[in-house]
Protein backbone atom coordinates (compact mmCIF):
# COMPACT_ATOMS: atom_id res chain seq x y z
CA UNK A 1 0.00 0.00 0.00
CA UNK A 2 0.99 3.76 -0.43
CA UNK A 3 1.11 5.61 2.25
CA UNK A 4 -0.38 9.18 2.42
CA UNK A 5 0.72 11.88 2.89
CA UNK A 6 3.91 10.81 0.18
CA UNK A 7 5.20 14.06 1.04
CA UNK A 8 4.82 15.08 4.50
CA UNK A 9 5.14 18.61 5.96
CA UNK A 10 5.42 21.23 4.25
CA UNK A 11 4.91 20.62 0.45
CA UNK A 12 1.96 22.25 -0.98
CA UNK A 13 -0.09 22.84 -4.93
CA UNK A 14 2.10 19.64 -6.08
CA UNK A 15 2.03 19.35 -10.30
CA UNK A 16 3.53 16.14 -11.80
CA UNK A 17 4.62 15.17 -15.17
CA UNK A 18 6.16 12.17 -16.18
CA UNK A 19 9.65 11.78 -19.17
CA UNK A 20 9.98 8.42 -20.04
CA UNK A 21 9.62 5.85 -16.80
CA UNK A 22 10.70 9.09 -14.72
CA UNK A 23 8.00 10.90 -12.51
CA UNK A 24 8.79 14.52 -10.74
CA UNK A 25 6.53 16.87 -8.85
CA UNK A 26 6.75 20.20 -8.09
CA UNK A 27 5.59 21.69 -4.87
CA UNK A 28 4.99 25.84 -3.77
CA UNK A 29 7.88 27.33 -1.19
CA UNK A 30 6.13 31.35 -1.02
CA UNK A 31 9.38 32.92 0.76
CA UNK A 32 11.56 29.68 0.97
CA UNK A 33 14.49 29.43 -0.58
CA UNK A 34 15.82 27.47 -2.90
CA UNK A 35 12.56 27.54 -4.23
CA UNK A 36 10.51 24.51 -5.90
CA UNK A 37 11.30 21.61 -4.82
CA UNK A 38 11.29 18.94 -7.58
CA UNK A 39 10.66 15.62 -6.19
CA UNK A 40 11.57 12.12 -8.36
CA UNK A 41 10.26 8.75 -8.13
CA UNK A 42 9.63 5.74 -11.22
CA UNK A 43 7.18 3.91 -8.85
CA UNK A 44 4.73 6.45 -7.39
CA UNK A 45 5.15 5.31 -4.05
CA UNK A 46 8.94 6.17 -2.70
CA UNK A 47 10.12 9.90 -3.68
CA UNK A 48 13.41 11.57 -3.48
CA UNK A 49 13.86 15.19 -3.23
CA UNK A 50 15.88 15.39 -6.54
CA UNK A 51 16.45 19.39 -7.17
CA UNK A 52 15.29 22.88 -6.98
CA UNK A 53 14.39 25.32 -9.57
CA UNK A 54 15.45 28.34 -7.61
CA UNK A 55 19.36 27.54 -5.94
CA UNK A 56 23.00 28.20 -5.58
CA UNK A 57 23.60 29.84 -8.71
CA UNK A 58 20.15 30.80 -10.25
CA UNK A 59 18.70 33.75 -7.67
CA UNK A 60 15.17 35.00 -7.20
CA UNK A 61 14.86 37.95 -5.23
CA UNK A 62 12.19 37.26 -2.23
CA UNK A 63 13.59 39.80 0.07
CA UNK A 64 11.00 41.91 1.90
CA UNK A 65 8.39 39.77 1.00
CA UNK A 66 5.80 39.43 3.96
CA UNK A 67 5.31 35.34 5.02
CA UNK A 68 3.15 33.35 2.41
CA UNK A 69 4.01 35.81 -0.40
CA UNK A 70 6.62 34.86 -3.08
CA UNK A 71 6.86 31.25 -5.27
CA UNK A 72 3.34 30.23 -6.18
CA UNK A 73 1.66 27.03 -7.26
CA UNK A 74 4.27 25.94 -9.88
CA UNK A 75 3.05 24.10 -12.91
CA UNK A 76 5.66 21.38 -13.92
CA UNK A 77 5.38 20.04 -17.80
CA UNK A 78 7.65 18.02 -19.91
CA UNK A 79 7.42 18.48 -24.05
CA UNK A 80 8.26 15.54 -25.28
CA UNK A 81 9.02 16.91 -28.70
CA UNK A 82 11.23 19.67 -27.54
CA UNK A 83 12.92 17.14 -24.75
CA UNK A 84 12.19 20.00 -22.64
CA UNK A 85 10.76 20.46 -19.28
CA UNK A 86 8.69 23.77 -18.52
CA UNK A 87 8.18 25.50 -15.19
CA UNK A 88 5.31 28.00 -14.84
CA UNK A 89 5.46 30.05 -11.08
CA UNK A 90 3.60 33.31 -9.81
CA UNK A 91 5.57 35.52 -7.58
CA UNK A 92 2.97 36.70 -5.30
CA UNK A 93 4.38 40.42 -4.16
CA UNK A 94 1.44 41.68 -2.32
CA UNK A 95 -2.20 40.62 -1.14
CA UNK A 96 -3.07 44.04 0.58
CA UNK A 97 -6.93 44.84 0.19
CA UNK A 98 -7.05 41.45 -1.64
CA UNK A 99 -5.84 43.34 -4.79
CA UNK A 100 -3.28 39.78 -4.89
CA UNK A 101 -0.69 41.70 -7.30
CA UNK A 102 1.61 38.29 -8.60
CA UNK A 103 4.03 38.15 -11.68
CA UNK A 104 3.94 34.57 -13.62
CA UNK A 105 7.15 33.76 -15.23
CA UNK A 106 8.37 31.06 -17.87
CA UNK A 107 11.41 28.77 -17.83
CA UNK A 108 12.69 26.00 -19.39
CA UNK A 109 15.46 23.50 -18.87
CA UNK A 110 16.68 20.20 -20.65
CA UNK A 111 17.44 18.91 -17.40
CA UNK A 112 15.88 19.30 -14.13
CA UNK A 113 19.26 19.69 -12.36
CA UNK A 114 19.75 22.66 -14.58
CA UNK A 115 20.52 24.69 -16.21
CA UNK A 116 17.05 26.51 -16.06
CA UNK A 117 16.90 29.52 -18.67
CA UNK A 118 16.23 32.80 -17.79
CA UNK A 119 12.77 33.75 -16.69
CA UNK A 120 10.24 34.86 -19.35
CA UNK A 121 7.28 37.04 -18.09
CA UNK A 122 3.68 36.13 -19.18
CA UNK A 123 1.64 38.18 -17.49
CA UNK A 124 0.05 39.44 -13.72
CA UNK A 125 -3.49 38.82 -14.41
CA UNK A 126 -4.06 36.23 -11.38
CA UNK A 127 -2.59 33.39 -9.73
CA UNK A 128 -1.79 29.68 -10.15
CA UNK A 129 -0.96 29.90 -13.90
CA UNK A 130 -0.48 26.65 -15.89
CA UNK A 131 1.42 25.84 -19.43
CA UNK A 132 -0.60 23.38 -21.59
CA UNK A 133 1.13 21.46 -24.64
CA UNK A 134 -1.35 21.06 -27.34
CA UNK A 135 -0.71 18.05 -29.94
CA UNK A 136 -0.38 20.94 -32.78
CA UNK A 137 2.63 22.70 -30.87
CA UNK A 138 0.42 25.37 -29.67
CA UNK A 139 0.85 26.34 -25.81
CA UNK A 140 -1.27 27.86 -23.64
CA UNK A 141 -1.34 29.58 -20.26
CA UNK A 142 -3.94 28.84 -17.96
CA UNK A 143 -4.60 30.75 -14.77
CA UNK A 144 -7.14 32.30 -12.09
CA UNK A 145 -8.35 36.06 -13.47
CA UNK A 146 -8.52 37.65 -10.05
CA UNK A 147 -11.58 39.58 -9.63
CA UNK A 148 -11.37 42.93 -7.79
CA UNK A 149 -14.02 45.02 -8.52
CA UNK A 150 -16.77 45.70 -6.48
CA UNK A 151 -19.95 43.53 -7.39
CA UNK A 152 -18.02 40.87 -8.86
CA UNK A 153 -18.01 37.54 -7.52
CA UNK A 154 -15.06 36.44 -5.72
CA UNK A 155 -12.31 35.58 -6.32
CA UNK A 156 -12.62 35.53 -9.70
CA UNK A 157 -13.00 33.07 -13.04
CA UNK A 158 -10.11 30.95 -14.72
CA UNK A 159 -8.63 32.96 -17.79
CA UNK A 160 -6.80 31.54 -20.75
CA UNK A 161 -3.90 33.01 -23.09
CA UNK A 162 -2.10 31.39 -26.00
CA UNK A 163 1.67 31.27 -25.36
CA UNK A 164 4.22 32.34 -28.73
CA UNK A 165 6.97 30.61 -27.67
CA UNK A 166 8.72 32.30 -30.39
CA UNK A 167 8.58 36.05 -29.40
CA UNK A 168 8.24 34.60 -25.94
CA UNK A 169 4.76 36.40 -24.91
CA UNK A 170 1.18 36.09 -24.58
CA UNK A 171 -1.06 36.76 -27.61
CA UNK A 172 -3.89 39.75 -26.95
CA UNK A 173 -4.73 39.35 -23.30
CA UNK A 174 -6.52 36.52 -21.28
CA UNK A 175 -9.87 35.72 -22.18
CA UNK A 176 -12.39 34.12 -19.22
CA UNK A 177 -13.39 30.74 -19.78
CA UNK A 178 -14.68 28.66 -16.66
CA UNK A 179 -16.36 29.42 -13.79
CA UNK A 180 -15.97 26.07 -11.95
CA UNK A 181 -17.54 23.21 -11.85
CA UNK A 182 -19.30 23.40 -8.29
CA UNK A 183 -20.69 26.24 -6.52
CA UNK A 184 -18.52 25.85 -3.54
CA UNK A 185 -16.58 29.40 -4.92
CA UNK A 186 -13.08 30.46 -4.35
CA UNK A 187 -11.67 28.63 -7.54
CA UNK A 188 -8.18 28.26 -8.64
CA UNK A 189 -4.98 26.65 -9.47
CA UNK A 190 -6.42 25.09 -12.65
CA UNK A 191 -4.98 22.66 -15.46
CA UNK A 192 -5.54 21.94 -18.67
CA UNK A 193 -5.20 18.20 -20.34
CA UNK A 194 -6.43 16.84 -23.36
CA UNK A 195 -7.97 13.13 -24.11
CA UNK A 196 -9.46 11.65 -27.35
CA UNK A 197 -11.69 14.67 -28.86
CA UNK A 198 -11.85 16.64 -25.66
CA UNK A 199 -10.03 19.43 -23.26
CA UNK A 200 -10.76 18.78 -19.72
CA UNK A 201 -9.96 21.64 -17.23
CA UNK A 202 -9.21 20.96 -13.80
CA UNK A 203 -9.27 23.13 -10.64
CA UNK A 204 -9.44 23.57 -7.17
CA UNK A 205 -12.32 24.73 -5.66
CA UNK A 206 -13.83 25.83 -2.08
CA UNK A 207 -10.64 27.71 -1.21
CA UNK A 208 -7.53 25.84 -0.26
CA UNK A 209 -9.29 24.79 3.41
CA UNK A 210 -11.90 22.32 4.48
CA UNK A 211 -14.25 22.65 1.43
CA UNK A 212 -11.29 22.26 -0.74
CA UNK A 213 -12.05 20.18 -4.00
CA UNK A 214 -10.94 18.77 -7.13
CA UNK A 215 -13.29 19.50 -10.48
CA UNK A 216 -13.55 18.72 -13.62
CA UNK A 217 -14.81 20.02 -16.51
CA UNK A 218 -14.56 19.44 -20.64
CA UNK A 219 -15.23 20.93 -23.53
CA UNK A 220 -14.01 20.31 -27.59
CA UNK A 221 -12.44 23.24 -28.24
CA UNK A 222 -9.63 24.68 -25.77
CA UNK A 223 -11.50 27.94 -25.46
CA UNK A 224 -14.60 26.39 -24.35
CA UNK A 225 -17.64 26.31 -23.68
CA UNK A 226 -16.61 23.41 -21.30
CA UNK A 227 -19.41 21.45 -19.75
CA UNK A 228 -19.37 20.16 -15.84
CA UNK A 229 -18.53 16.54 -14.99
CA UNK A 230 -21.96 15.60 -13.37
CA UNK A 231 -19.97 14.08 -10.38
CA UNK A 232 -18.49 16.71 -9.31
CA UNK A 233 -16.13 17.08 -7.32
CA UNK A 234 -14.21 14.10 -8.21
CA UNK A 235 -11.89 14.73 -5.03
CA UNK A 236 -12.08 15.91 -1.93
CA UNK A 237 -12.60 15.47 2.04
CA UNK A 238 -15.68 17.44 2.61
CA UNK A 239 -18.73 15.54 0.54
CA UNK A 240 -21.62 17.22 -1.06
CA UNK A 241 -22.11 20.50 -2.84
CA UNK A 242 -22.37 23.71 -0.75
CA UNK A 243 -23.42 26.89 -2.33
CA UNK A 244 -20.18 28.78 -0.98
CA UNK A 245 -20.15 31.32 -3.77
CA UNK A 246 -20.58 33.99 -1.66
CA UNK A 247 -17.98 33.44 0.86
CA UNK A 248 -14.42 34.48 -0.35
CA UNK A 249 -12.89 33.15 2.92
CA UNK A 250 -10.51 29.99 2.29
CA UNK A 251 -10.32 28.14 5.35
CA UNK A 252 -14.08 27.18 6.14
CA UNK A 253 -13.71 25.28 9.63
CA UNK A 254 -17.09 24.30 9.57
CA UNK A 255 -16.71 21.85 6.66
CA UNK A 256 -14.03 19.43 8.58
CA UNK A 257 -14.88 16.16 8.16
CA UNK A 258 -14.07 13.76 10.92
CA UNK A 259 -14.63 10.55 9.29
CA UNK A 260 -12.01 11.80 6.34
CA UNK A 261 -7.97 11.07 7.27
CA UNK A 262 -6.87 13.65 5.37
CA UNK A 263 -8.24 17.21 5.46
CA UNK A 264 -8.41 20.42 2.97
CA UNK A 265 -7.95 17.79 -0.31
CA UNK A 266 -7.61 19.74 -3.66
CA UNK A 267 -5.43 20.69 -5.55
CA UNK A 268 -5.25 17.90 -8.03
CA UNK A 269 -2.78 17.20 -11.23
CA UNK A 270 -2.73 14.35 -13.21
CA UNK A 271 -0.26 11.74 -14.75
CA UNK A 272 -0.64 8.90 -17.00
CA UNK A 273 1.87 6.05 -16.40
CA UNK A 274 3.78 4.18 -19.16
CA UNK A 275 1.90 1.54 -18.54
CA UNK A 276 -1.77 2.88 -19.06
CA UNK A 277 -2.81 4.07 -15.41
CA UNK A 278 -3.91 7.58 -14.47
CA UNK A 279 -2.68 8.52 -10.58
CA UNK A 280 -3.60 12.47 -9.17
CA UNK A 281 -1.40 14.39 -6.65
CA UNK A 282 -3.01 16.80 -4.34
CA UNK A 283 -2.64 18.48 -1.60
CA UNK A 284 -3.65 18.07 2.54
CA UNK A 285 -4.06 18.26 5.77
CA UNK A 286 -3.41 16.55 8.82
CA UNK A 287 -4.88 18.87 11.22
CA UNK A 288 -4.88 18.58 15.69
CA UNK A 289 -8.55 18.01 16.61
CA UNK A 290 -10.65 19.90 17.97
CA UNK A 291 -8.28 23.27 17.44
CA UNK A 292 -8.09 22.28 13.63
CA UNK A 293 -4.79 23.84 13.28
CA UNK A 294 -2.28 21.97 10.52
CA UNK A 295 1.48 22.53 12.02
CA UNK A 296 2.42 20.69 9.17
CA UNK A 297 1.17 22.94 6.84
CA UNK A 298 -0.18 21.66 3.57
CA UNK A 299 0.98 18.36 2.25
CA UNK A 300 1.10 16.07 -0.96
CA UNK A 301 -0.84 12.83 -1.28
CA UNK A 302 -1.64 11.01 -3.97
CA UNK A 303 -4.85 8.75 -5.32
CA UNK A 304 -5.05 6.24 -8.31
CA UNK A 305 -7.42 7.09 -10.75
CA UNK A 306 -9.52 5.96 -13.73
CA UNK A 307 -10.95 7.12 -17.03
CA UNK A 308 -15.18 5.82 -17.26
CA UNK A 309 -16.54 4.95 -20.54
CA UNK A 310 -17.98 8.22 -21.23
CA UNK A 311 -14.95 9.93 -20.84
CA UNK A 312 -15.03 11.52 -16.96
CA UNK A 313 -11.76 10.87 -14.56
CA UNK A 314 -12.74 8.84 -11.31
CA UNK A 315 -10.78 7.32 -8.50
CA UNK A 316 -10.41 3.96 -8.64
CA UNK A 317 -12.93 2.48 -5.91
CA UNK A 318 -15.05 5.38 -7.16
CA UNK A 319 -15.13 6.99 -3.81
CA UNK A 320 -14.34 11.08 -4.02
CA UNK A 321 -12.79 10.81 -0.70
CA UNK A 322 -9.16 11.67 0.13
CA UNK A 323 -7.70 8.52 1.57
CA UNK A 324 -4.90 8.18 3.80
CA UNK A 325 -3.97 4.46 1.94
CA UNK A 326 -4.04 3.61 -1.41
CA UNK A 327 -3.48 0.19 -3.83
CA UNK A 328 0.16 0.96 -4.91
CA UNK A 329 0.95 0.91 -9.19
CA UNK A 330 1.41 -1.81 -10.66
CA UNK A 331 5.21 -0.41 -11.71
CA UNK A 332 8.09 -2.20 -10.12
CA UNK A 333 9.05 -0.77 -6.76
CA UNK A 334 11.86 1.66 -6.86
CA UNK A 335 13.40 2.77 -3.24
CA UNK A 336 14.86 6.17 -2.99
CA UNK A 337 17.57 8.00 -0.77
CA UNK A 338 15.53 9.48 2.20
CA UNK A 339 16.39 12.64 4.19
CA UNK A 340 18.90 11.87 6.45
CA UNK A 341 17.87 12.04 10.47
CA UNK A 342 22.08 12.71 11.41
CA UNK A 343 23.47 14.97 9.24
CA UNK A 344 27.40 15.64 10.94
CA UNK A 345 28.20 18.90 8.16
CA UNK A 346 31.33 16.31 7.04
CA UNK A 347 30.85 17.39 3.40
CA UNK A 348 31.42 20.79 1.76
CA UNK A 349 27.83 20.34 -0.45
CA UNK A 350 25.16 21.67 1.89
CA UNK A 351 21.92 19.22 1.70
CA UNK A 352 19.58 20.24 -0.15
CA UNK A 353 16.74 19.49 2.63
CA UNK A 354 17.99 23.12 3.72
CA UNK A 355 15.84 25.89 3.52
CA UNK A 356 16.36 29.74 4.41
CA UNK A 357 13.72 32.35 4.61
CA UNK A 358 13.82 34.55 1.44
CA UNK A 359 17.70 34.24 0.56
CA UNK A 360 19.85 31.52 -0.38
CA UNK A 361 21.27 29.14 2.74
CA UNK A 362 24.63 29.48 0.93
CA UNK A 363 24.53 33.09 1.46
CA UNK A 364 25.44 33.00 5.13
CA UNK A 365 26.92 29.44 5.16
CA UNK A 366 30.10 27.84 5.37
CA UNK A 367 31.35 24.17 5.07
CA UNK A 368 34.83 24.21 4.15
CA UNK A 369 36.00 27.10 6.97
CA UNK A 370 36.36 24.44 9.74
CA UNK A 371 35.38 20.86 8.20
CA UNK A 372 33.03 18.70 9.89
CA UNK A 373 31.34 22.00 11.10
CA UNK A 374 28.48 24.33 9.75
CA UNK A 375 29.80 27.80 9.76
CA UNK A 376 26.58 30.11 10.36
CA UNK A 377 27.39 33.98 9.71
CA UNK A 378 24.53 35.92 11.60
CA UNK A 379 22.89 38.59 10.37
CA UNK A 380 19.48 40.27 11.31
CA UNK A 381 16.83 39.26 13.78
CA UNK A 382 14.59 36.85 13.72
CA UNK A 383 11.93 38.58 12.61
CA UNK A 384 13.40 40.84 9.95
CA UNK A 385 11.97 40.30 6.20
CA UNK A 386 15.15 41.16 4.83
CA UNK A 387 18.29 38.68 5.60
CA UNK A 388 18.14 36.40 8.38
CA UNK A 389 20.05 33.41 8.95
CA UNK A 390 17.92 30.70 10.02
CA UNK A 391 19.05 26.88 8.20
CA UNK A 392 15.97 25.23 8.47
CA UNK A 393 14.02 21.56 7.44
CA UNK A 394 10.07 20.91 7.03
CA UNK A 395 9.07 19.74 10.46
CA UNK A 396 7.33 16.62 8.48
CA UNK A 397 6.34 14.74 11.60
CA UNK A 398 4.02 15.10 14.67
CA UNK A 399 6.50 13.54 17.17
CA UNK A 400 10.37 14.63 16.46
CA UNK A 401 13.21 15.02 18.71
CA UNK A 402 15.49 17.72 17.05
CA UNK A 403 19.49 18.41 18.50
CA UNK A 404 22.72 20.29 17.69
CA UNK A 405 25.60 20.52 19.20
CA UNK A 406 27.61 24.32 18.68
CA UNK A 407 30.22 26.19 19.54
CA UNK A 408 29.46 29.90 20.36
CA UNK A 409 31.06 32.91 21.65
CA UNK A 410 28.98 35.88 21.75
CA UNK A 411 30.93 39.14 22.06
CA UNK A 412 27.88 41.66 22.30
CA UNK A 413 23.82 41.16 23.19
CA UNK A 414 23.52 41.64 20.03
CA UNK A 415 25.15 38.15 19.20
CA UNK A 416 22.93 34.94 19.88
CA UNK A 417 22.60 31.84 18.38
CA UNK A 418 20.40 28.34 18.66
CA UNK A 419 17.73 26.24 17.99
CA UNK A 420 14.14 27.86 16.19
CA UNK A 421 11.06 26.11 15.83
CA UNK A 422 9.97 28.76 13.30
CA UNK A 423 6.55 28.94 11.31
CA UNK A 424 7.10 32.45 10.25
CA UNK A 425 8.95 35.88 11.50
CA UNK A 426 6.06 36.56 13.05
CA UNK A 427 5.97 33.24 15.41
CA UNK A 428 8.82 31.29 16.16
CA UNK A 429 10.80 29.92 19.50
CA UNK A 430 14.18 30.23 19.78
CA UNK A 431 16.36 28.47 22.31
CA UNK A 432 19.18 31.02 21.83
CA UNK A 433 23.22 31.59 24.06
CA UNK A 434 23.77 35.23 23.99
CA UNK A 435 25.47 37.59 25.87
CA UNK A 436 24.10 38.58 29.16
CA UNK A 437 25.04 42.40 30.25
CA UNK A 438 23.09 41.63 33.78
CA UNK A 439 25.19 38.47 34.56
CA UNK A 440 28.05 39.63 32.64
CA UNK A 441 29.08 35.99 30.76
CA UNK A 442 27.46 34.10 28.15
CA UNK A 443 23.96 32.95 28.92
CA UNK A 444 21.12 30.71 27.72
CA UNK A 445 17.52 31.71 27.13
CA UNK A 446 14.28 30.52 25.36
CA UNK A 447 12.24 33.82 23.29
CA UNK A 448 8.75 33.17 22.24
CA UNK A 449 7.18 35.05 19.76
CA UNK A 450 3.44 35.01 18.97
CA UNK A 451 1.58 36.67 16.96
CA UNK A 452 4.04 39.40 16.58
CA UNK A 453 4.19 39.95 20.23
CA UNK A 454 8.00 39.31 21.85
CA UNK A 455 7.82 37.12 25.14
CA UNK A 456 11.47 37.43 26.35
CA UNK A 457 11.33 34.75 29.52
CA UNK A 458 13.96 35.86 31.75
CA UNK A 459 13.29 33.32 34.38
CA UNK A 460 14.99 30.44 31.98
CA UNK A 461 18.04 32.53 31.96
CA UNK A 462 21.18 30.28 33.14
CA UNK A 463 24.61 31.35 32.83
CA UNK A 464 26.82 28.99 30.77
CA UNK A 465 30.68 28.62 29.96
CA UNK A 466 31.78 29.11 26.42
CA UNK A 467 32.45 25.98 25.21
CA UNK A 468 30.38 23.41 23.34
CA UNK A 469 27.11 23.22 24.30
CA UNK A 470 23.97 20.61 23.01
CA UNK A 471 20.36 22.07 22.37
CA UNK A 472 17.49 19.83 21.40
CA UNK A 473 14.01 20.45 20.71
CA UNK A 474 11.25 17.93 21.73
CA UNK A 475 7.85 17.39 19.74
CA UNK A 476 5.55 15.84 21.14
CA UNK A 477 2.19 16.45 18.91
CA UNK A 478 0.71 19.73 20.91
CA UNK A 479 3.85 19.94 23.47
CA UNK A 480 6.78 21.57 22.61
CA UNK A 481 9.86 21.70 24.77
CA UNK A 482 13.54 22.74 24.92
CA UNK A 483 16.39 21.12 26.62
CA UNK A 484 20.30 21.49 26.91
CA UNK A 485 23.39 19.55 28.14
CA UNK A 486 27.18 20.14 28.07
CA UNK A 487 28.00 16.52 27.38
CA UNK A 488 25.43 15.11 25.20
CA UNK A 489 24.03 12.48 27.79
CA UNK A 490 22.38 14.66 30.56
CA UNK A 491 19.68 17.05 29.42
CA UNK A 492 18.04 19.56 31.77
CA UNK A 493 14.89 21.20 30.49
CA UNK A 494 14.97 25.02 30.28
CA UNK A 495 11.50 27.10 29.56
CA UNK A 496 7.84 26.09 29.14
CA UNK A 497 6.02 24.10 27.37
CA UNK A 498 4.87 25.29 24.03
CA UNK A 499 1.46 24.31 22.34
CA UNK A 500 2.56 23.40 18.87
CA UNK A 501 -0.86 23.55 17.29
CA UNK A 502 -0.69 27.30 17.55
CA UNK A 503 2.14 26.96 14.90
CA UNK A 504 -0.20 26.85 11.55
CA UNK A 505 -2.27 28.96 8.89
CA UNK A 506 -5.53 28.85 11.64
CA UNK A 507 -3.32 30.56 14.09
CA UNK A 508 -1.22 32.58 13.07
CA UNK A 509 -2.41 36.00 11.57
CA UNK A 510 0.76 37.29 9.89
CA UNK A 511 1.47 34.18 7.31
CA UNK A 512 -0.59 31.06 6.23
CA UNK A 513 0.00 28.46 2.96
CA UNK A 514 3.54 27.53 4.87
CA UNK A 515 4.21 24.82 7.28
CA UNK A 516 6.57 24.66 10.38
CA UNK A 517 9.94 24.64 10.20
CA UNK A 518 13.15 23.64 12.81
CA UNK A 519 16.52 24.70 12.24
CA UNK A 520 19.57 26.46 13.11
CA UNK A 521 20.02 30.10 13.50
CA UNK A 522 22.51 32.81 14.33
CA UNK A 523 22.20 36.45 14.49
CA UNK A 524 24.28 39.62 14.46
CA UNK A 525 23.12 42.59 14.39
CA UNK A 526 25.69 44.96 14.93
CA UNK A 527 28.10 43.76 11.93
CA UNK A 528 26.69 40.99 10.27
CA UNK A 529 30.23 39.14 10.85
CA UNK A 530 30.15 37.02 14.04
CA UNK A 531 29.04 33.09 13.69
CA UNK A 532 28.31 29.56 15.36
CA UNK A 533 29.72 26.80 14.80
CA UNK A 534 27.16 23.65 14.61
CA UNK A 535 28.61 20.18 14.57
CA UNK A 536 25.85 18.09 13.49
CA UNK A 537 22.35 18.82 13.37
CA UNK A 538 19.53 15.12 14.17
CA UNK A 539 15.96 15.02 13.29
CA UNK A 540 14.56 12.37 14.56
CA UNK A 541 10.58 11.08 14.57
CA UNK A 542 9.81 9.41 17.24
CA UNK A 543 6.60 7.37 17.56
Amino acid sequence: MITNPILPGFNPDPCICRKEEDYYLAVSTFEWLPGIPIYHSRDLKNWELYSHVFSEGHSIDLRRLPSAKGIWAPCLTYCEEEELFYVVYGVMNSMNARYFDVDNFLITAKDLRGPWSEPVYLHSAGFDASLFHDRNGRKFVVSLDWETRAGYEKPGVICLAEYDPAKKEIIGYPKRIWKGGTDRGCIEGPHLYRRGDYYYIMCAEGGTGYNHCVTVGRSKTVWGPYERDPENPILTSAPGNPNERRDPDHLKPQYYNPDCGLQKAGHGSVVDTHNGETWMVYLCARPFVPELRCTLGRETAIRRMKWTDNGWLRTIDGSNLAKTEEVESDLPEYPTEKIPSFDDFDTQQLGNWYYAPRILPQTFVDLRVRPGFVRIRGQESRTSLNQVSILARKLSSFRARITTKMEFVPQVHQHSAGLILYYDNMNYINLRKYYSETLGQSAISVIHLENGEKTEFLNTRIPVEDCPIYFRLTIRGRESFFSWSYDGEDYKRIGRVFDTSKFSDEYCRYGEFTGTMVGLTCADKVKRQHYADFDFFEYVEEA
